[in-house]
């Protein structure tokens, strides 16, 4: 018995300082900024709109670059409406996004498996209407070029079947009336989450962003510099 407290005191000293060491390159690291591209034209507006948890980013639906209506499709929506002229993309754990439509739907099975690589993943699309700018969404100003390298990291995210289409996930449950699920590629883990997507993709366009972060906030932080 007091080897059985001991070892399970030890194990539970390692999880706690993994734990430290894991929040404190977190903030470190997310405080940590790469800098935008100097010199490039204001051309096209993006978002980025999220919280603490989960960052997406927004996009025109429609620019001389990219037709997003072309690849997600309206017809997945509930509603279908084409009246939309915003698209907002998110990457994360498809257990999370399927089986988690609220915090309180949470289960241990499912966060250990997004945790440790053991799920696959999922893109969460929502079309909206002219986002608004505020504490929880930042609007940037980026080049032709650089959306054009933005539109290739997201297309890179979406698994596609033989045409080279998006793969709808037509058996989830929708959030809302305007959004989608598609299968992805990658897997979600503690140093891989929705939020260090979002921060790669910010990086991919030449935008300022975190050396790395798991969080939201260290995203939003950075344009509040």
């Amino acid at each position: 018995m007091r080897k059985f407290l001991k070892y399970t005191g030890y194990t539970l000293l390692t999880l706690v300082i993994l734990l430290l060491v894991y929040v404190g390159c977190a903030c470190i690291l997310s405080h940590l900024t790469v800098n935008a591209e100097p010199n490039t034209q204001p051309q096209i507006a993006i978002f980025i709109k999220g919280d603490a948890v989960h960052t997406d980013l927004i996009l025109p639906v429609k620019t001389e670059n990219k037709d997003w209506s072309q690849s997600v499709l309206y017809k997945y929506t509930r509603t279908g409406d084409t009246a939309f002229n915003h698209i907002a993309f998110g990457w994360g754990d498809k257990g999370f996004y399927l089986e988690t439509p609220t915090w309180a739907d949470l289960k241990a099975s499912t966060a250990f498996k997004a945790a440790f690589w053991l799920s696959t993943s999922a893109v969460h699309t929502r079309f909206c209407k002219d986002p608004k700018e505020g504490e929880h969404c930042i609007r940037l100003m980026i080049s032709k070029e650089q959306y054009q390298r933005l539109v290739k990291f997201i297309e890179n995210s979406f698994l596609t079947n033989a045409s080279g289409m998006p793969i709808a996930i037509t058996t989830a449950k929708p959030y809302g009336d305007h959004d989608t699920f598609y299968e992805a590629k990658g897997r979600y883990s503690l140093f891989h989450t929705c939020n260090t997507w979002t921060n790669n993709a910010l990086k991919a366009c030449g935008q300022k962003a975190c050396w790395w972060t798991p969080f939201g906030t260290g995203i939003l932080n950075q344009y509040k510099k």
